[in-house]
């Protein structure tokens, strides 16, 4: 089989292949090339009789090579893995090809799902998506995947310090801060004790103090103590310590009114307007 070219090839002379139907005015008919839509018509054709063979995993790899986003195809390569008997660890390989240059395509990481799902074995998964992370750090698809693996198969050890790694490198890696609350908030038979909550406030703080116009490390600290019930009033020191710096940031500012509206709540007072103006005046941001 070489370039497509299903026509002229002898093991593929018993198909008759099934040109797409458009209708018979079709208002804006895509432009497709000659090769895929050859590889197109054939598959239409076997997968009307629902053929299951070698030829038919090959030519969904063609089609998926040329559309990753293809739903219907991934879908029927999958039913070929059980008719066939595939070796998933070969598929696996099929897959880190795909994603050397298709990482942010959806259907490669939920087929790689499916596959390793039937393997029962997540051996190879870290280090292929620390791989893919590698060469781009913000990779929604990879981090979420992380996450299925990491649960999946009870691979948490680690986890903590490559996300710490990957935050010292980029201090504004959403997905990494979204991944970090996941570790320390989702992991199975491990409760959040005090000290765990004042290690994450302390690194958040931390970050902050690198990039204080940064709102990741600013949603993160706020979302440790929601969750956590941690009196947000505490935080004042750390605040002062920041507007001694000549430090003005719209995070400091909304942060310094949650405290004050806080306190107030607490202290079961109204909220002085004038308070909120003078520490919008403090923070530097009033005009």
């Amino acid at each position: 089989m070489q370039d497509g070219h299903y026509a002229s090839n002898p093991a593929w002379a018993d198909v008759q292949p099934i040109p797409q139907d458009d209708g018979a005015n079709p208002l804006v008919p895509i432009a497709y090339s000659r090769e895929y839509s050859e590889a197109m018509d054939y598959f239409r054709a076997v997968s009307r009789t629902n053929e299951k063979s070698q030829r038919v995993l090959e030519l969904t790899a063609h089609i998926i090579d040329m559309n990753p986003a293809h739903y219907t195809i991934w879908q029927y390569r999958q039913s070929l893995l059980d008719a066939l008997k595939v070796d998933l660890e070969e598929e696996l390989n099929f897959i880190d090809e795909l994603a050397e240059d298709k990482a942010k395509n959806y259907q490669i990481w939920h087929h790689r799902q499916v596959v390793v799902e039937k393997l029962g074995d997540g051996s190879r998964e870290i280090p292929f998506i620390n791989q893919i992370i590698e060469e781009g750090s913000k990779n929604y698809h990879a981090w979420s995947y992380r996450q299925w693996v990491i649960q999946k198969f009870d691979l948490w050890k680690d986890e903590l310090a490559y996300v710490e790694d990957n935050l010292r490198i980029d201090v504004r890696n959403n997905s990494a801060w979204n991944h970090r609350y996941f570790v320390v908030f989702s992991h199975p038979g491990h409760g959040v004790n005090q000290a765990t909550i004042d290690r994450e406030i302390e690194f958040a703080k931390k970050m902050i103090k690198i990039a204080p116009n940064n709102c990741s490390s600013w949603n993160y600290l706020l979302g440790v103590i929601r969750t956590t019930g941690y009196p947000v009033e505490n935080l004042t020191p750390f605040l002062e310590d920041l507007k001694n710096g000549n430090i003005q940031s719209p995070y400091l500012l909304s942060t310094e009114i949650q405290v004050y509206e806080a306190v107030a709540k607490k202290e079961n007072r109204s909220v002085d307007e004038k308070a909120l103006e003078d520490i919008s005046v403090s923070a530097g941001i009033a005009e």
